[in-house]
């Protein structure tokens, strides 16, 4: 890579390769300043589940269960393992992306991509017919307190992945048409940061709502 090259915020000249990523420890990569701003809507992103997770210790007592399920009787620890494990296929897949990416391979990146967007939609499947098993059962998110935050915990980590999920096609038919450009480049570490992201939170989703649930 030519080390003569602009650190700021500015595309290299005609035909000079930029580092994207620092060779050292003391090195400002154009990786690092261009994801500045993502990474802090992702802080931003985090208040919002903060506060959905705040909200649903808060009505997990009985008082808020109105007669209707309680944790217990919605949360499959089983079935959430099994989501789990589809998701993290997911976030692995996509993280061999960012490994083609950095050694530009191309097609290898563009399946590693095509079946992480696959396996992503497949754990939005189970979701949604997890939802439509509980809503059957009499746990729709207007029977209780309780069953209102389930739903919106569950449904906004959803509606996330969906947006990542969309935001892979686009990224599949850009590398497709431009390779490895730099504007891809950067969109794509922003989605792998995005989406390293949902699998965070859904440990804790898994964690407080389907283990502790079953309790």
């Amino acid at each position: 890579m030519s080390k003569g090259m602009d650190w700021g915020l500015h595309d290299p000249l005609p035909g000079d390769k930029p580092i994207l990523w620092a060779e050292s420890d003391h090195e400002h990569d154009m990786m690092s300043t261009r994801m500045l701003g993502f990474w802090l809507y992702m802080l931003s992103d985090s208040l919002v589940f903060a506060a959905l997770f705040t909200a649903y210790e808060v009505l997990s007592f009985p008082m808020s269960f109105a007669g209707g399920p309680t944790p217990r009787d919605v949360a499959s620890p089983l079935y959430g393992y099994a989501e789990t494990i589809v998701l993290f296929t997911s976030v692995l897949a996509y993280g061999m992306v960012m490994v083609n990416l950095k050694a530009e391979r191309v097609r290898p990146a563009m399946l590693w991509l095509s079946l992480s967007l696959v396996v992503g939609l497949a754990f939005i499947g189970m979701e949604v017919h997890e939802l439509q098993g509980i809503a059957a059962a009499g746990g729709p998110p207007q029977r209780s307190g309780f069953l209102s935050i389930f739903w919106a915990v569950v449904v906004v980590h959803g509606i996330h992945l969906a947006i990542g999920l969309l935001w892979m096609v686009v990224m599949f038919f850009q590398i497709a048409r431009d390779g490895f450009t730099l504007m891809v480049t950067y969109r794509l570490a922003n989605l792998k940061v995005y989406w390293l992201y949902q699998g965070l939170i859904w440990t804790f989703v898994y964690t407080f709502v389907y283990l502790r649930g079953s309790i």
